[in-house]
């Protein structure tokens, strides 16, 4: 069980925790956006919580250390916490010493060996899909038959495209669709917009939703999430989501900047006026 922080002394100033997503974000695919170090570097200066989130699968905590790092932004591989992970702990929880048939990268295959899960194309009890850049015709035949015969059908998230330098590329989200479309089978996605991948990454952190930050450049995932988590919002403007499009949605962020560097200087208390 996650030990809970302990109670607030009336005194004792709130410390904020913080959930941000990492495209769009605080990176360009390979490239950094301005400010994003010194947002880290401040959060880690002030002893606050805090991951990266990402909804893509490939990766395993380490790789995005790895990849990070090239881009300039030093996070350490425990403040990182992916939807294969939030999946990992979901099955854990729902089927201790499960059984899975998975469609994914090391990313997601890593973290449900670590979940104590065995992977099988004999009678499992999951079909798990993730995202990669290789999908097999043989592979999603497999799962759809799989499937028919009574497997469980998760997804890591419900992404339909991916970013590459040459375009876009079809993700976990497409790829369910093809397979529920064959089976008739809906699957339970867990990954960013559901709110479970937030619960997930609080019990990780060990925080309250109530001191939690959620910034995103997605109104709706990363701030559809946060809201139906109960999180304090904040949506950057350095991704998807645009000042105009955010109006026609039915939810609101806490608050609206143009960018994480905007959040420089303010960590401690991000929501002061002025």
């Amino acid at each position: 069980m996650t030990e809970q922080p302990a109670p607030r002394e009336e005194s004792e100033p709130l410390q904020w925790n913080y959930l941000t997503d990492m495209d769009g974000v605080l990176v360009h695919e390979e490239h950094l956006v301005p400010g994003a170090d010194e947002f880290i570097d401040e959060l880690r200066a002030n002893g606050a919580r805090f991951l990266v989130l990402t909804n893509n699968s490939i990766y395993t905590p380490r790789d995005l250390r790895a990849r990070l790092l090239h881009s300039g932004l030093d996070v350490p591989e425990e403040a990182i916490w992916t939807s294969a992970l939030a999946t990992a702990r979901f099955l854990r929880d729902q089927r201790p010493g499960g059984s899975a048939f998975v469609i994914g990268e090391a990313g997601l295959t890593t973290a449900l060996h670590e979940a104590g899960y065995v992977l099988t194309d004999v009678d499992p009890d999951y079909v798990v899909l993730g995202e990669t850049r290789t999908y097999s015709f043989t592979a999603i035949t497999r799962a759809i038959r799989l499937i028919e015969r009574g497997a469980r059908f998760i997804a890591t998230n419900p992404d339909p495209t991916g970013p590459s330098r040459e375009g876009l590329l079809p993700a976990t989200g497409s790829i369910a669709a093809l397979i529920e479309r064959a089976t008739g089978r809906s699957p339970y996605y867990v990954g960013k917009p559901n709110p479970l991948m937030m619960r997930s990454a609080l019990r990780a952190l060990g925080a309250h939703s109530e001191h939690t930050v959620m910034i995103g450049d997605r109104m709706d995932t990363d701030i559809h999430a946060g809201i139906e988590a109960g999180l304090h919002t904040v949506l950057v403007l350095s991704g998807i989501s645009t000042r105009e499009s955010a109006e026609r949605y039915p939810f609101r962020p806490t608050m609206v900047v143009d960018s994480i560097a905007d959040l420089v200087g303010r960590t401690a208390d991000p929501f002061r006026a002025g």
